[in-house]
């Protein structure tokens, strides 16, 4: 099993279900082999032990386990000790109907995608399992701390110089729990704490024991230590399910008081609760996404006399249940739909982020790390002319669509400044790998000073190109802990200007190209619907003024340019940013060589 990148608690919730389904399995007279360690070996062993011939092995869209299948795929094929050769049966789950929408036919808006009939989402039939007699060793459920302690040494072994577990720390480490540290230290001293030392308090919740675990289990549809998300094998979290969907009845159950009580908690936005509580069983599957719309369908014909009506769900429960898992499915069809278009001059990959797919791409293959991060309403293309161009100065540049934005999933979820700094803090530790240098357009460029500020450990330096956000001298940390709840008049201003938008996007989206009106084409029109010294947005005059003023070790260029310099005039903004790399990157190495001789050799 792969757990690389799971916090404690997805840990915990992968090792209920994994017991689970060896219950399961063994009540129909069969079983669940477990084993750890390097997947690629185990296979290749496992593949000899029993003289397997096919392995099946369900479709993947992120990068990492398609290439962990493709590697499985070739080791097998060019192993010379097998006299077979073991093929890869990949399968899809999709309750969408394949016949009658292909991924080449898929539309370009999820509002154009008919949800599947009613009728068409069955149950798949329990397969039947035959007794295995051979003589293996099935192996043993590991422990919380067993598989914690696997992860932190073969993480260590594989990343030694990127000092992997302390970034580890930091990256299970919420901006605002970043914030609290920081403003308590700042009451209890008055002055600022350098961020290397913001990691040194975080402790581990591996320690928690399985004794702990298991009392949860029995009382709680929320069986891990922390008790956010609905945890246990298939059947806890279809009871879970049931008692969600049923919010509006009430119920003298505990287990689903438990539920209603979690369901108000999370339900920060009309049909958010869905998500919080379900999202990571739905991404480790045990509850698969057909299972959801399946149960959630037949509640609201139970409700409605066996009907259903054509005017929308009779509870806000079922229309955020079907709306999470018809959301996702669509996503996962997107996703792999990219994935089919090899497009030039870069490909696209598929990261998964706290549950939720996000799109990216990296160009070059050595030199400095750089992530060009983009402005609102964008995606990554928008450095279209940017990636090739970087990496040809001796770079090795990503950049990611954020969450929200273009072709990454856009879940029901609060979005903040904070919670996509911690998208850019983990794409730093979990992909780039390395230190980057971070290129921020707009509101991209507020975005990564944020990670310069809270996580300066992770950042070489931070190229700002008309960033949003102002400068406050004497700024401290500000106290924003509450949860943010979004009002009545908030939600309708937002479709108002969604609407907007809609209608006004190619004139504004021209504006921010004042010397070359060209480059706002049809093509980033349509992108953008879906998802400078010129600058209308901005006011670069008094922005420029409050940077003079206030920043130190910072260099100033000004470009005949609008809101999107990088696009618009992409070889004057490519040269700056690799002079700006070759000067910060001399500066290190001058001041590593300098601080190897002055520190005596042992």
């Amino acid at each position: 099993m792969g757990t690389a990148g799971f916090p404690d608690e997805m840990v915990e919730l992968l090792l209920l279900a994994v017991e689970d389904l060896r219950r399961s399995l063994k009540e129909h007279g069969s079983n669940l082999m477990i084993r750890s360690g390097n997947v690629e070996s185990i296979l290749r062993e496992l593949v000899k032990e029993i003289k397997a011939t096919v392995l099946f092995a369900e479709e993947e869209v992120e990068y990492d386990m398609r290439s962990l299948v493709a590697t499985v795929d070739d080791s097998l094929a060019t192993d010379a000790v097998l006299d077979w050769k073991p093929k890869i049966e990949v399968w899809r789950t999709s309750f969408y109907d394949a016949k009658l929408m292909s991924l080449d036919d898929l539309p370009a808006f999820f509002g154009d995608v008919k949800k599947p009939q009613h009728n068409d989402v069955s149950l798949l039939g329990i397969p039947r399992f035959h007794g295995c007699f051979m003589d293996l060793d099935w192996g043993h459920l590991p422990t919380i701390d067993d598989v914690c302690t696997f992860m932190d040494y073969h993480a260590n072994k594989e990343k030694e110089q990127w000092n992997s577990m302390k970034w580890n720390s930091m990256k299970h480490t919420s901006a605002e729990a970043v914030l609290r540290m920081d403003h308590m230290k700042l009451l209890k001293s008055g002055s600022p704490v350098p961020g290397e030392s913001r990691v040194s308090q975080l402790g581990s919740s591996s320690q928690i024991s399985n004794e702990t675990q298991r009392k949860r289990l029995k009382n709680s549809v929320f069986g891990t230590s922390k008790g956010n998300i609905v945890a246990g094998g298939t059947e806890t979290v279809l009871n879970a399910l049931a008692g969600y969907l049923r919010y509006l009845e009430g119920t003298a159950r505990d287990d689903w008081q438990e539920i209603h009580l979690k369901l108000r908690e999370t339900e920060i936005r009309t049909g958010a609760s869905f998500g919080a509580l379900f999202g990571s069983a739905l991404q480790l599957g045990t509850i698969s996404r057909r299972r959801v719309y399946y149960e959630a369908i037949r509640y609201e014909k139970e409700r409605n006399g066996g009907f259903l009506s054509p005017f929308g769900y009779s509870t806000t429960t079922v229309a955020a249940a079907i709306d999470a898992v018809c959301s996702i499915e669509w996503y996962w069809l997107l996703s792999l739909k990219s994935l089919s278009q090899r497009e030039e001059p870069y490909s696209k990959r598929l990261w998964r982020w706290n549950g939720h797919l996000i799109q990216y791409t990296v160009v070059g293959c050595e030199g400095p790390a750089v992530l060009l991060v983009h402005g609102f309403g964008a995606f990554f293309e928008h450095y279209r002319d940017n990636l090739s161009n970087i990496a040809d100065g001796g770079n090795r540049v990503w950049a990611l669509t954020l969450l929200g934005f273009g072709r990454s999933e856009k879940p029901n979820i609060v979005y903040s400044e904070l919670m996509w700094a911690e998208l850019l803090r983990d794409f730093i530790v979990e992909v780039v790998g390395e230190q980057a240098h971070l290129v921020g357009n707009s509101i991209g460029g507020y975005f990564t000073s944020i990670v310069g500020g809270l996580w300066p450990s992770l950042v070489k330096s931070i190229i700002l190109m008309n960033s949003a956000g102002d400068v406050f001298p004497g700024f401290s940390s500000l106290l924003f802990f509450k949860e943010r709840q979004i009002s009545g008049a908030a939600w309708l201003g937002s479709r108002a200007i969604l609407q907007y938008l809609r209608f006004s996007i190619r004139s504004l989206v021209k504006n921010c190209y004042p010397t070359r009106p060209e480059r706002a084409d049809d093509w980033l029109i349509k992108e953008m619907l879906r998802a400078g010294m010129k600058d209308p947005i901005a006011d670069p005059g008094s922005k420029l003024a409050m940077f003079r003023e206030h920043c130190e070790g910072i260099m100033i260029k000004e470009l005949n340019a609008g809101h999107c310099p990088h696009d618009e005039c992409p070889d004057e903004v490519n040269a700056m940013i690799c002079e700006w790399i070759s000067e910060i990157e001399s500066k290190i190495h001058s001041e590593s060589f300098d601080s190897s001789i002055s520190s005596p050799c042992t």
